[in-house]
């Protein structure tokens, strides 16, 4: 019997060195299980500090774009002012060739009218040559006097000097026209 109880004592140590490996084993899962989840975790970890850091790139990115739309408003809004401005400088332009034609106009109808009246004058005075009338004569007896108003400008005065029939012509042209 002794044998036996040393046999059983035997046996007894063997199974509690064999359930103290279990144990042991069952630690060495354990500690396996938590390296596993603890490297599953870190990983998890550096993922999201990548997205973080790829969502502060995107934010920045999205700011560069509204800066660049904002500069591309201004630059729309500055042409818009531009392009207004240019329009009212061409009316601008148009309005002072319109007036510029028009005086020219203006300058090229007196011109015009100075040419006529020298030319109906110089014809006038061929015509009365041609018949031999003499104006010269007949103004001399013509009234001398103010036909006009009180407001009008002095006729020229005949008596002062003796003068050429042509000069007596022409001043008294010059005081017709004056009125």
């Amino acid at each position: 019997m002794y044998k036996d109880k040393e046999g059983d004592e035997n046996i007894k140590r063997r199974r509690r060195r064999k359930g103290q490996y279990d144990k042991d084993e069952e630690k060495g899962n354990h500690n396996d299980k938590e390296v596993a989840a603890t490297r599953i975790l870190a990983r998890q970890l550096v993922r999201l500090r990548q997205q973080i850091i790829n969502l502060q790139g995107s934010r920045a990115q999205i700011r560069g774009v509204a800066t660049h739309t904002l500069a591309l408003y201004v630059s729309t809004s500055i042409s818009t002012g531009i392009k207004g401005a240019t329009k009212a400088m061409v009316a601008m332009n148009k309005i002072e060739m319109m007036s510029e034609a028009i005086n020219e106009t203006l300058d090229k109808d007196e011109a015009e009218k100075e040419t006529e009246e020298l030319t109906n004058q110089l014809l006038t005075d061929q015509v009365l040559n041609e018949i031999g009338v003499d104006i010269a004569s007949q103004l001399s007896s013509a009234p001398k006097g103010r036909i006009a108003s009180k407001n009008a400008a002095p006729l020229v005065d005949v008596k002062s000097k003796p003068t050429t029939d042509v000069d007596d012509l022409e001043k008294r042209l010059a005081s017709l026209r004056r009125l």
